[in-house]
């Protein structure tokens, strides 16, 4: 048997940075027995030499665990509680006991069975982690949302699903606790039984169909978004690796932070900066982007591919995820998480004093992220409160991350990207599903700073991929249309702003806009206006720009775990660069504008998905305010209503025509108003308005108003009547000299 040099050891441990314990070395060089006294004197003078220290300092992950790892069942301890032990531990020591937290709903798990959990790092005397279980490794039970139905038996579920007819039979050890009538998830326990019904058992009881807790769940369903992997998807990414090392460059030594919402489940972007130290460009910084080698596990046409491009991103709710990759690669191995070594691409960019990139480029490499924070920890830091874990990292990477920023937004200034002011709505749910509160974001400088580093990362592979003359999907954003222009400019205009005409359009003419208003009454009427002014962005192999952000070439690069937008720029970089095979494929190339217009479809199907869904929740926390009187603005005008957002959370509601007085409003659709037949009340775009909640539905999210005053006056009393009678012949009347009025503008035009 044959013993390594040191030589080969240190090569060993320089390209499997994740199997360097002693075992792992011996297992390689096929060391048994007494050959591992040899095995253990060799590490023993490479850590005298100094070498294996170093190896140790630079290769070996720190003793903890990742919040989603591979865990085998090593059966129950003494009380009953069953264990397990995590299979790709690479820390110091003996691996840490994990405990099993099961819910009823899970399966038996027996000793031997390998689970994919998700971790909690616990302090305790017999264990030192807590895990939930995500699935069994190897089984991928199909899953299914219904109403269930009970019988004699035990029970049938009805799917919600419109396209799935088939009901599914529940025997009476199955029910869970299921009550007729109640909304529950199953999965599937067998094949068809004597009825001709797949079986299924009950895991997870949701109540009442318009309750909460199901609320994203039959959004999920009705708007066609897949949630389970196929079988083959799923054992496809359980078979996958820890990425080697390889010919890749060796990043794990550079300060990389991630800087996530504080819930975030995955980390897909790292960022460091620090001052230039080129004397040709004195005051400048360089800032370093990594983002997770999604490529190298998802290759063109295996499974995960053609799972990922059909869902074609992961879709966010305020309960739950689903993602575009199964959580063995979106939640472990590629997602950088803190003291764990990913495989990575990342960008080194230079920026001059004001701020502008001056040069860049790309390498495929191994990081490690030194500390997973979050906006708010951060932001706070550098105002001058560190927590334990921002106060070391204060100096090396905080303070330049800033430094770098504050130098972009010269930059920004100069480019003038649209600057819309619009605050984004979070639904805050309680454990049990019910809304808690919903609050609006607070836009710190962190998440700037992050979006900032993210498109000139985007910009870059952009620019490299066009000087490559390479394939690859950019991110458009065309010019609005002249007739939402229009809109825009009558809509600035009632509010006694300006927006310039008869040039062509820039972003700065839009921004000069918003400073106007900005401050006033009417700055969040000028918001909306300005926005549902824009065209909507796509991905295109054509490049057109992107007129919100002021650029020339934009892609997206940066978050390939949740867009395969991402993922096609990244294989176009790994081809580009020569970095090996699984770049994109003759067929991905062929194909690019059918993807192109599929994943900008899906993208636009999750937006939908997640915006019903938050109306839902608004709706759900609002039905117990039925009664109450809210402030709001008008911010829609159509024939049938008027839209109302209110001002505390942010909801939608109507103002059903029957409900704005008891005159007859005519509709004036160029002008975007309505005006009372009677007392010529002119209702507009922007105007305050005090209104009574009348309904809010669940089910449908639908919220509907009564209008009590406009522009702080009361409106006239009276006796409302219906849409019959009187009304409708001055309807009638009005709809004529309105037409008339119209056709002698019509002809004097010609």
């Amino acid at each position: 048997m044959r013993i390594p040099t040191k030589e080969e050891v240190l090569e060993w441990i320089s390209e499997n940075p994740t199997l360097t314990s002693k075992r792992d070395i011996g297992k390689a060089f096929g060391i048994k027995g007494a050959a591992r006294i040899d095995l253990k004197r060799i590490l023993k003078e490479l850590e005298a030499e100094g070498h294996l220290e170093k190896r140790k300092k630079t290769y070996r992950d720190p003793d903890r665990l990742p919040p989603v790892s591979v865990l085998q069942v090593t059966g129950p301890g003494p009380d009953g509680d069953l264990f397990a032990r995590p299979l790709e531990w690479q820390g110091k020591g003996d691996a840490p006991v994990v405990l099993m937290i099961l819910r009823a709903s899970d399966p038996a798990l027996g000793e031997g069975d390998r689970i994919l959990g998700r971790l909690t790092e616990v302090t305790g005397d017999t264990h030192q982690y807590e895990a939930r279980l995500i699935r069994r490794i190897g089984t991928n039970p199909h899953r299914v949302l219904g109403v269930f139905r009970k019988t004699t038996e035990g029970g049938r579920i009805l799917p919600i699903d419109k396209g799935d007819g088939k009901e599914w039979q529940v025997l009476s050890e199955g029910v869970n606790g299921a009550k007729d009538g109640e909304l529950v998830e199953a999965q599937q326990t067998g094949p068809k039984g004597r009825m001709g019904l797949p079986r299924a058992k009950v895991v997870d009881r949701l109540g009442d169909p318009s309750a909460p807790k199901a609320v994203s769940l039959i959004a999920i369903h009705q708007h066609g978004i897949p949630d389970s992997f196929p079988d083959e998807t799923i054992a496809q990414a359980d078979a996958a690796k820890p990425a080697p090392l390889g010919k890749r460059e060796d990043l794990r030594n550079m300060p990389l932070v991630t800087i996530d919402p504080a819930d975030a489940r995955d980390h897909d972007d790292a960022c460091w900066a620090h001052a230039d130290d080129d004397p040709k460009n004195a005051g400048g910084h360089v800032v370093w982007v990594a983002i997770a080698d999604v490529a190298h596990y998802v290759t063109p046409g295996n499974a995960l591919d053609r799972e990922a491009r059909k869902r074609g991103n992961s879709s966010y709710f305020p309960d739950r995820v689903v993602p575009m990759l199964p959580d063995r690669l979106s939640g472990d191995l590629c997602s950088l998480h803190e003291g764990v070594p990913r495989a990575c691409l990342a960008v080194r960019m230079q920026l001059d004093s004001h701020g502008h990139k001056i040069g860049h480029h790309f390498v495929r490499g191994m990081m490690r992220s030194v500390a997973s924070l979050n906006y708010v920890e951060v932001q706070e830091a550098r105002d001058g409160t560190p927590n334990e874990k921002c106060a070391p990292l204060m100096q090396d990477v905080i303070n330049p991350l800033y430094a770098a920023y504050e130098a972009t937004q010269k930059a920004r200034a100069e480019r003038q990207p649209l600057d819309l002011d619009l605050p984004e709505r979070k639904v805050e749910l309680t454990p049990e599903g019910k809304v808690a509160s919903i609050m609006f974001r607070d836009r710190l400088d962190a998440h700037k700073l992050i979006e900032e580093f993210m498109i000139l990362a985007n910009v870059a592979a952009a620019e490299t991929l066009v000087a490559a003359k390479s394939p690859l999907l950019f991110r458009v954003h065309e010019e609005p249309n002249p007739e939402k222009l229009d809109a825009l400019r009558e809509t600035a205009q009632s509010a006694g702003f300006n927006l310039a005409k008869g040039q062509v359009l820039k972003t700065q003419h839009l921004n000069a806009l918003l400073n106007a208003a900005a401050g006033t009454e009417d700055a969040e009427l000028i918001n909306i206006s300005t926005l549902r002014s824009m065209t909507q962005a796509y991905y295109s192999p054509a490049n057109f720009g992107h007129f919100g952000l002021a650029l020339r070439s934009y892609a997206h690069f940066t978050s390939p775990i949740r867009r395969y937008a991402d993922l096609i720029v990244h294989r176009a970089l790994i081809s580009a660069h020569g970095w090996g095979n699984d770049g994109l494929s003759p067929e991905g190339i062929e194909n690019l504008e059918g993807t192109a217009g599929h994943i900008s479809e899906t993208e636009r199907r999750s937006m939908l998905a997640e915006r019903d869904t938050t109306d839902r929740y608004l709706a759900s926390y609002l039905s117990e305010r039925v009664g109450n009187e809210f402030t709001g603005r008008i911010s829609g005008i159509a024939r049938f209503g008027v839209f109302v957002k209110l001002d505390e959370t942010g909801a939608d509601g109507l103002i059903p025509m029957r409900e704005l007085g008891r005159e007859y409003f005519r509709h004036d659709a160029e002008t975007n108003t309505l005006t009372g037949s009677e007392t010529g009340i002119r209702i507009g775009l922007g105007q305050r308005v005090l209104v009574r909640l009348k309904e809010a539905a669940p089910v449908t999210g639908g919220i509907s108003l009564e209008l009590l005053e406009l522009e702080d006056k009361k409106l006239p009393s009276g006796q409302r009547r219906g849409r019959s009678g009187p009304v409708r012949r001055k309807a009638s009347k009005a709809k004529r000299k309105s037409d008339k009025v119209k056709r002698k503008v019509s002809r004097r035009r010609r």
